[in-house]
């Protein structure tokens, strides 16, 4: 019987997991948006959240201890200024998991990561309608 299962290890050393798993939150918070397997998202949602509830109170301490994680300053300014303040009033579940197919190569499930607060580059839109009034 396997009771009291923790974490997922993903076959990995656990310093090759705790650093994917940085990088990962931390490519999160960059793009607010990652494409991966299934079990990692699942893994790397469970920091991500963790470190967003943190930031939600600007604080010394909370700043420090997101630091020990989080290695990037410009990504550690964000989540505290921008990301943190967002999800103010949600009482959890900041991030989204969908799903998206099957990897080509060995038939992974292939998810999107993202915070739930997500919007679409509008950039791409305008350029549309600019096209479309050119012509």
């Amino acid at each position: 019987m396997n009771h009291k299962i923790g974490f997922n290890p993903l076959s990995r050393t656990t310093a090759h997991r705790r650093a994917m798993s940085r990088n990962m939150v931390t490519s999160l918070f960059r793009y607010e948006r990652i494409t991966t397997t299934k079990s990692k998202a699942l893994e790397v949602r469970k920091a991500a959240e963790k470190l967003i509830t943190r930031a939600k109170v600007d604080s010394v301490h909370n700043r420090r201890e997101a630091a020990k994680f989080i290695q990037d300053k410009k990504i550690l300014n964000k989540l505290f200024t921008e990301i943190g303040p967002r999800m103010k009033e949600r009482n959890g579940g900041y991030t989204r998991v969908l799903k998206l197919g099957f990897r080509a190569g060995d038939a992974a499930d292939v998810v999107l990561l993202e915070l739930v607060d997500y919007k679409l580059p509008a950039a791409s839109e305008e350029s549309d309608s600019d096209k479309k009034s050119a012509k």
